[in-house]
């Protein structure tokens, strides 16, 4: 799956004719990570970090939560993000997910470097290429698993009916298609935690990034939404980039990074 082509007007539009393949250059990405063994070089680079910082302020002192991360992340590549709680993942993810933004540093998709969009381009990329999985699921109590999935292909100008439609499809292939009227509080935590996985797909994205998606659940739930999570990942092609703490799980993806001191390390 390419890329998408973001352009630098404040107006831009991702439609289909921006995600042709002749619009990514990826040759100077890939030259300068030959020799860094924690940037993968191999297949079509879909995102580049380079020399990320997050620093936050207390009082007169800066505390430095990432440190100069590099990382490369290509088109169906499912990479485990591991380290102990407060080394920086969850930091690191939601400004990949750009829910938030670096102290410094840049980060492209494929050619184009993101990293100076305004707030009006961030969200446009966010909400139409970009899925992200919390550890909560952070369901509408109100609506039903339906009416959750189909949210975002409504937001984004989709009809009612063709929304509800594919969200019904999408739950039906995880095993939820006898619970499309329930609201969360009557689901499981694994029933939850699917249709938040259900949520995150249903704009079809380029990346994945998920923050412990299955932490809050007992071991065999955890395995199996997890199993679920990673053939969907793996049978649409998307770069999914995993947060955990479970070494057997992060042991099932194609390769494992460590947060450690704010720096991310080949595991």
């Amino acid at each position: 799956m390419p890329a998408p082509d973001v352009s630098e007007d404040d107006d831009f539009i991702l439609d289909d004719d921006d995600l042709g393949d002749d619009d990514i250059d990826l040759e100077d990405l890939h030259e300068e990570a030959q020799n860094d063994e924690y940037l993968s070089t191999e297949g079509n680079t879909l995102l580049t970090v380079r020399g990320i910082n997050k620093e936050f302020s207390q009082g007169t002192n800066k505390l430095e939560i990432l440190k100069n991360v590099d990382l490369r992340l290509h088109s169906g590549e499912i990479v485990a993000l591991i380290g102990p709680s407060g080394s920086g993942k969850s930091t690191l993810l939601q400004i990949l997910g750009l829910l938030d933004s670096p102290t410094s540093g840049q980060i492209f998709i494929g050619d184009r470097d993101i990293s100076r969009l305004s707030d009006r381009q961030r969200t446009k990329l966010r909400n139409g290429h970009i899925g992200f999985v919390y550890q909560f699921h952070h369901l509408l109590p109100e609506f039903s698993a339906l009416e959750n999935v189909a949210l975002p292909q409504i937001i984004a100008g989709i009809k009612q009916k063709e929304a509800e439609e594919k969200a019904a499809d999408l739950l039906e292939q995880l095993g939820l298609d006898h619970r499309l009227k329930h609201r969360p509080a009557t689901l499981s935590g694994g029933e939850q935690q699917r249709v938040a996985i259900a949520r995150a797909l249903i704009n079809d994205p380029y990346l994945l990034f998920a923050d412990e998606p299955t932490g809050n659940l007992d071991p065999e739930t955890s395995g199996e939404v997890f199993e679920i999570l990673l053939k969907q990942v793996r049978n649409r092609g998307i770069g999914a980039l995993i947060a955990t703490h479970n070494m057997e799980l992060a042991s099932e993806m194609d390769r494992i990074l460590e947060v450690k001191s704010g720096r991310v390390l080949p595991y």
